[in-house]
């Protein structure tokens, strides 16, 4: 991928935890070109960071805090992207932050162009959320790393999976219409791109599933099929609301 990606790391806001997880995750939606980190690195319980910045080539920033109970830390953030956006250096940004105080930075990237991709604990506030193109919780982050070296708390790993409610079938379904053809079908591929679209944190991992098709055909109100793909080995997997949910679309 050709997206040269500016990667911002709000440290007063973010665990240490899996930040090289992290940066992997980033890696599959462009090349982290920059890689800052903001806090106040006189303080104590910044120090975790020290060596995981140098492992993953991330450049820290001094920000100290020159008021109590102000961030200026958010300011200094900001004031970066700017720089960077007007550099023309980069085609998108990472905004590492659960903190709603950057959902104004996010606006204004995305309408100068930029794609704004979010990461963040559960606990970010949805206007941040809804700002990023696309947002992904860390928690989801860390149950893969967990996974990888199998050791994974499971009863953590339980209460960070979100459950599949009847709004987030309304919510598929309602997508598959959107595109779906006289006969029903909408190709997978894009049914996904319009579902991140609709909702930015819209992530089959947040329920437990590595994929799209396989948490589709969990629900049971949804038909999946293969068809064979004339440029490519790889079949392509077109999805249809069954005629009860078609029916209740309709409605």
């Amino acid at each position: 991928m050709n997206l040269n990606l500016a990667v911002l790391i709000d440290g007063d806001n973010i665990p240490s935890a899996h930040v090289k997880e992290m940066m992997e995750e980033i890696a599959k939606y462009g090349n982290p070109t920059i890689k800052r980190i903001y806090g106040d690195w006189t303080k104590p319980n910044l120090n975790k960071w020290k060596n995981l910045l140098l492992e993953n080539a991330i450049t820290p920033i001094q920000q100290y805090a020159y008021t109590t109970g102000k961030n200026a830390t958010d300011s200094a953030m900001i004031i970066d992207a700017m720089d960077i956006l007007y550099s023309g250096k980069v085609s998108g940004f990472c905004l590492v932050s659960s903190d709603s105080d950057f959902t104004r930075l996010a606006t204004r990237l995305r309408e100068a162009g930029m794609q704004v991709i979010g990461i963040g604990e559960k606990k970010t506030p949805n206007p941040f959320i809804v700002a990023c193109d696309k947002f992904i919780y860390i928690e989801i982050i860390r149950n893969q790393s967990e996974e990888k070296t199998d050791t994974p708390n499971k009863e953590e790993k339980k209460e960070s999976i979100d459950q599949i409610t009847p709004k987030v079938i309304r919510l598929i379904a309602s997508t598959i219409s959107d595109l779906s053809d006289d006969d029903g079908w909408a190709f997978l591929g894009d049914v996904g791109s319009l579902l991140q679209k609709k909702q930015p944190n819209f992530d089959s991992r947040n329920y437990g599933f590595d994929k799209l098709t396989p948490l589709i055909k969990s629900i049971g109100n949804f038909e999946l099929e293969r068809r064979d793909n004339h440029k490519s080995r790889h079949k392509l997997v077109f999805v249809k609301n069954k005629e009860k949910q078609r029916r209740k679309n309709k409605r």
